[in-house]
């Protein structure tokens, strides 16, 4: 007989194929939109979109390295380990950001838009938020693991001393390894964006859920998270600590209507070059003409190239990049991007119901969830139906720390399905034996 024949890539590829393909379709129609939606960033940075499209290729690059880097982690053991550090990383870039000062070489905090969220480290921009909520996911995922099977040590050994005898118990490994990481990541983002601590911090609560926490063991640590919150608010208005400042925008955003936006703007009284005025200019600009994005483009769109919000609305290649999308390419287009989106979170849950793993299962159902939550307030926001906040739509909108955190999440959801397929096919395999039958490729 003669030499097999190499296969494919695809026949060689050991991870879930679904997923690798919503993979390239995101990242292809990123390239597409940001090429059209960045006329307005190009102005402002003086530069054209063609030097955009070519950085952005090197960032898709990259992105795709560690795509390959992570899918290259064949063990979930090793997976397991790096994940226990997720807090810890989580916790130095957090803090580095929130004292607001260099402490460390080529390592800056950045104020951008009135809001601490981001580190010069080397002279690149990191978005510490992108960064933390993926390594926070896979913490958490290690440690509901440890904690349903016993695996806590550092407790074990600090519960030896007389005061802390409580760690050696189930509520205080929660309290020590879960709920507390929680809280200290959930309480310093909050010093940079009240929306994106809500919004991470649903996600981590839902990340254990999922890992196995039963509900009445989330209550009680939400109502303290939620008291914590409201006394932070009550400390915002009662002194006006700079630290919060980032509650009264978010409470200016929650109760102001675009009439009131209207009644600041038409003010005789009001300074035109306060900041007051400003935001109120720019939150109307930015909610009026992303409306208006989507009433124009109907059902197949303008085609490609064809906006014209794109240079009305600053970030429209960010943070309104759904309407940018429903403009250009219509309601199909839209729909196309919700399908895909949908595909990952049916798949990913696929995924992880094939794992016996209790730390990749958890891994997975979280990054899904991370994912494709994030997706779907991104279009929330873009519709209208919620509070205005910045949240980016995963690998298309324009961001090079998303795009580089959320090709992470794929690289780690690829690696974890070529066990999944493992075991899925050894399933069928003693099903078949078990009926009598034999496996055949074609069957598998």
């Amino acid at each position: 007989m003669g030499k097999k024949k190499p296969g494919s890539f695809l026949d060689r590829f050991a991870g879930d194929k679904i997923v690798l393909m919503i993979l390239i379709l995101l990242i292809l129609f990123s390239l597409v939109t940001i090429f059209s939606s960045t006329s307005l960033l190009a102005s402002v940075q003086h530069t054209d979109r063609i030097s955009i499209l070519k950085e952005q290729g090197i960032v898709v690059l990259l992105g795709l390295g560690l795509v390959v880097l992570c899918y290259s982690i064949k063990s979930v053991k090793l997976l397991r380990t790096l994940s226990k550090y997720g807090f810890a990383v989580s916790f130095v870039l957090l803090f580095l950001m929130a004292i607001r000062r260099p402490i460390i070489p080529f390592i800056t905090p950045k104020e951008v838009n009135h809001a601490w969220r981001i580190l010069v480290i080397g002279g690149f921009q990191l978005h510490v938020f992108e960064i933390v909520k993926v390594a926070m996911v896979m913490y958490l995922s290690w440690a509901v693991d440890a904690y349903r099977f016993d695996g806590f040590t550092l407790s074990k050994r600090l519960a030896k001393r007389p005061h802390l005898q409580f760690l050696d118990t189930d509520l205080g490994q929660r309290i020590f390894y879960i709920y507390l990481p929680i809280l200290i990541t959930t309480i310093l983002i909050l010093t940079g964006s009240v929306s994106s601590a809500l919004f991470i911090g649903m996600i981590l609560f839902a990340t254990i859920l999922i890992g196995g926490i039963s509900i009445k063991d989330v209550v009680y640590p939400g109502i303290v998270a939620v008291a914590l919150l409201l006394a932070a608010v009550g400390i915002y208005k009662a002194t006006g600590w700079k630290a919060l400042n980032r509650l009264g925008t978010a409470a200016s955003r929650l109760t102001s209507s675009d009439q009131d936006l209207v009644d600041i703007l038409t003010d005789p009284d009001i300074n035109h070059n306060s900041k007051t005025y400003t935001d109120a200019f720019d939150n109307l600009r930015q909610s009026y003409s992303a409306r208006l994005a989507i009433r124009q483009g109907g059902i197949f769109g303008k085609g490609p190239g064809e906006s014209t919000q794109r240079d009305i609305v600053p970030v429209m290649y960010s943070d309104y990049m759904y309407s940018f999308i429903l403009e250009e390419y219509g309601l199909v287009g839209g729909i196309f991007i919700i399908i895909l989106f949908s595909s990952l979170l049916a798949r990913g849950a696929m995924i992880a119901g094939w794992l016996d793993d209790y730390f990749a299962k958890t891994a997975v159902a979280g990054l899904v969830v991370l994912t494709v939550g994030q997706a779907f307030m991104h279009m929330a926001i873009n519709l209208d139906l919620v509070p205005r906040t910045g949240q980016t739509l995963p690998l298309i909108s324009h961001g090079n720390s998303s795009f580089l955190a959320f090709s992470i999440v794929f690289g780690i959801m690829l690696s974890l399905s070529r066990e999944a397929k493992k075991n899925h096919a050894d399933r069928l395999a003693a099903e078949a034996e078990k009926n009598g039958e034999t496996l055949t490729e074609d069957n598998e």
